[in-house]
């Protein structure tokens, strides 16, 4: 069975559940398990990698790629009105 049968099984199985202490443990084991996916994806930096970061930074505001706050929220009004 592929992967989108088996995600179709079980949303079929689980809009059948009546038991709400039964929905909020599956609720509980999916955002447990993403957590943990999320997390095992995680890796921290090299040094070398930070210092390209930042020597790009840099570049960046020497070059004039920057935002100043007001047009960083008006960005994100605009989004949001959308």
């Amino acid at each position: 069975m592929d992967i989108q049968t088996k995600k179709i099984h079980f949303i079929e199985e689980f809009l059948r559940i009546q038991n709400e202490g039964l929905i909020n443990l599956l609720d509980a084991v999916l955002k447990n398990e993403k957590n943990k996916l999320y997390k095992d994806s995680l890796k921290p930096m090299t040094m070398d990698e930070l210092n390209d970061r930042i020597a790009e930074a840099e570049k960046d505001i020497r070059e004039g790629r920057v935002y100043t706050t007001d047009e960083l929220r008006n960005n994100f009004k605009s989004r949001d009105s959308k």
